[in-house]
């Protein structure tokens, strides 16, 4: 299970401005804000866009001035695959550590959209012994209760944080999860697909 709420992405005209730095091409410039407050590339600025996306990292420099933010809800599995992209992300985390045993557990608390009828079952008995140290680490305190519930936590157990990423982040992204085994990355990059531009910026598409 993967959700990706409250997107943001931000400084597209400063971006495709300092695109333009190069060759001092600022009067060619044609884009502009819709009714809606959403940047529009004009057909000179998106021609610009496209051929430098396709030029290669050197040339597309501008796209790592094209911000996204993103609240990511995912299984701890997910996340421990997705801390390898370290360059050019931030991100802030629901902490487990300090909160995990302020709300009773609950099986919607944990990825199992793709457990077979047996195994969740079994994951049921787990989230119930885990409520169970919860309800007694929240009476005596005793650190060894704490203990047990960190290192009985499952991975499949969902994490909340807010993200922020650049498209050249998310370039990287795309093309080197698309095929993954796990549905979370499908998910995820069904996500990036749905960005402003991404089909120009992200994707390299032909028109």
């Amino acid at each position: 299970m993967l959700k990706c709420e409250r997107t943001s992405v931000m400084n597209i005209e400063n971006a495709i401005r300092g695109a333009r730095n190069p060759m001092n091409s600022w009067d060619r410039m044609d884009s502009e804000y819709n009714e809606e407050g959403e940047y529009i590339l004009g057909p000179n600025d998106l021609g610009l866009a496209r051929r430098l996306r396709k030029a290669g990292s050197d040339h597309r420099k501008f796209i790592r001035q094209i911000f996204v933010s993103v609240d990511v809800t995912a299984p701890i599995y997910w996340w421990k695959e997705y801390d390898t992209y370290k360059v050019s992300t931030v991100a802030n985390s629901t902490s487990t550590m300090h909160k995990m045993h302020s709300k009773p557990f609950d099986m919607d608390d944990f990825s199992h959209d793709h457990m077979t009828e047996g195994t969740l079952a079994f994951m049921g008995s787990v989230v119930e012994e885990l409520e169970k140290i919860r309800l007694r680490y929240i009476e005596t305190k005793n650190k060894e209760d704490w203990y047990d519930m960190i290192q009985l936590l499952p991975s499949s157990y969902n994490q909340m944080r807010t993200c922020t990423l650049n498209y050249e982040t998310l370039i990287n992204i795309y093309f080197a999860r698309k095929s993954h085994k796990l549905q979370e990355w499908h998910t995820f990059c069904s996500w990036i697909e749905s960005l402003p531009y991404a089909k120009e910026l992200i994707l390299a598409e032909e028109e």
